[in-house]
């Protein structure tokens, strides 16, 4: 692989979407990609984070993970997202994120990114798709290249067969329900698989 940059940025309450950007990131460091994992900034008080012990546990794991920047998305040549289902859309915090890159976006910075996405929710019909679809919609207005799984492996199909992205259902423990593990490896391989495309294209 050619020195691909992708920036796996998540947003995770329960650890879901902590664990699904891990994997994404240990699959495109082995392609030879260069990966920065990176959370986005928690919007929710402190009183409500402390009162959910599973969420007081992921914001304890990923304490030394970077938060995302600008600076990172410039750098990255392709972007993984992971966020969980909100409603049908994709959580607040992420959503924030997303609309902070004004200045990027108006200086045609995000141009030609390779974007991806994943996601989870509580059941298989909680709007992961739509999830999907919405954080793609705003991808469409960056200018960027969106590059899902579609149905390319067949591990797709064990993963609940999500053409947009992996996405998981999460029990009432806080388990998957699904496996996903080689869905995300698949998704971060192809995502970093077109960026190199993009990237040589491009020079």
């Amino acid at each position: 692989m050619s020195n691909v940059k992708l920036a796996v940025v998540f947003y995770s309450m329960g650890g879901t979407n902590f664990q699904m950007a891990k994997w994404a990131k240990e699959e495109a460091e082995a392609t030879g990609a260069e990966v920065r994992l990176l959370k986005v900034e928690e919007l929710a008080p402190d009183s409500v984070v402390e009162a959910n012990e599973g969420w007081k546990a992921t914001v304890e794991a990923t304490k030394d993970v970077p938060v995302a920047t600008s600076e990172d998305l410039e750098w990255a040549d392709a972007i993984i997202f992971s966020v969980p289902t909100r409603f049908g859309n994709m959580a607040s915090q992420m959503k924030q994120f997303i609309d902070l890159q004004g200045g990027l976006w108006a200086n045609g910075k995000t141009v030609n990114k390779v974007v991806s996405a994943m996601t989870s929710a509580q059941n298989p019909h909680g709007g992961q798709e739509a999830t999907l679809l919405s954080l793609y919609t705003s991808m469409m207005h960056w200018g960027a290249i969106i590059a899902t799984p579609g149905y390319t492996d067949p591990v797709l199909f064990g993963a609940g067969g999500n053409p947009y992205g992996t996405s998981v259902t999460v029990d009432q423990d806080g388990k998957m329900v699904e496996d996903v593990e080689a869905a995300v490896k698949h998704q971060a391989k192809r995502t970093v698989t077109i960026a190199e495309w993009v990237k040589k294209g491009n020079q």
